[in-house]
Order: structure tokens, then sequence, then C-alpha cells
């Protein structure tokens, strides 16, 4: 196994257990066993238990923001607004299911967090919020008194996160198609008032 392939198996594991049971439970002892080596090994690849954390932190903030569509100003003028943020939220939650730990991780991060975590995603949401104000603000130039597209772009988010929250909490509860078509009929509703 090379060490790149290595480097990866070991963020796996660690991944695993954070996600069975939260990042409390990480140790090098853990993930040397969850990986079925010895722990010299992840310290040969880590050093120590902070840079093995901060390297997963990276490495799964890096593949979320890779996985979620972009919308952006030309889109908006190009096509049906409400199909453009549909399409946007279902590859969103596409991502999710083919990726829930990832997903969980930065949409619930579980207890014992490091704070590089809480501070890449609260990063990565500026980065998905400012784009999508800046994606948004053609909806709104049309009307007399336009709305905040900052704030809209954050209602927006949030909703698109909690779509996703509960399609990986409640999978049974909440469908793809449940959620898909109640959010169809809230942008009906929004963009239908401008």
């Amino acid at each position: 196994m090379s060490a790149a392939e290595r480097r990866e198996q070991l963020l796996d594991a660690t991944k695993a257990i954070v996600d069975r049971q939260g990042f409390h439970a990480v140790s090098i002892e853990a993930v040397a066993r969850e990986a079925g080596i010895t722990r010299p090994i992840v310290y040969s690849h880590f050093h120590d238990l902070p840079r093995l954390l901060e390297a997963l932190v990276e490495r799964e903030g890096e593949r979320a923001l890779s996985q979620l569509p972009t919308v952006t100003p030309e889109d908006v003028g190009t096509a049906e607004p409400r199909d453009l943020l549909l399409a946007a939220l279902s590859a969103y939650v596409q991502a999710a299911e083919n990726d829930p730990a990832t997903w969980k991780l930065v949409l619930m991060p579980p207890e014992g967090a490091p704070e590089l975590l809480r501070e890449r995603i609260a990063e990565g949401r500026a980065a998905v919020v400012a784009q999508l104000a800046e994606a948004v603000q053609p909806l709104f130039d049309r009307g007399e008194r336009p709305p905040d597209p900052e704030l809209t772009a954050l209602m927006l988010s949030t909703l698109a996160d909690e779509v996703v929250r509960l399609r990986l909490t409640e999978p049974d509860r909440y469908s793809r198609e449940r959620l898909l078509e109640h959010t169809s009929w809230f942008l009906d509703r929004l963009l239908g008032s401008r």
C-alpha cells in the first residue's frame, strides 16, 4: 500500500469511529485497531492525535464543498429559478445520501468535535451563502423593493441544510420525494411573491 493510500485508509478509519461513536472515541490505538495495523504506522503518518484529527477535518471539509452543486447568476438568468434551486437541492441531498458520514460531520458535528471543524464549517457556510446571494440577486432586481439577497441566501441555505439533516436522520419518515415536493411548494410561494 502506498503512503497516500495508507493515509486515506487511516482517515477513513478515523471517520468511521467518529461516525459511530463521536470524536471522544478517537485515539491512535482505536484508529490502528479499526485499520488493522499497529500504532507506530498511525504515528508515522500523523505524528499525533491532533494532527490526525486536523487532517480528517480538512479532508472532509474539502469533500463536502466539492460535492455541493454551484448556482451562478448566469444560471439564474438562463433557467427557471425554481427548477434551478430544486435541482441544486436534489444534488445536495444526493451528495449526502452518497456520503452520509461526511455530511453528518458537517451538518451535525458530534460532541467533542475539534474547534477547527466548527471553523471550517463556518467558512464553508459563508462561502455557500455568498455564492447563493450573488446567484439570487437577479431574481429580485425586477421588483419595486427587492428583499435582502444575503438574508434570502441564508434562509435558502438553512432550508437546504435542514432538508438534508431530515433525510440523514429519518430517511424512512422523510423521503427524498416528500422533501423535494414540499420545497417546491415553498419556492413557488417565495418566487411567486416577487
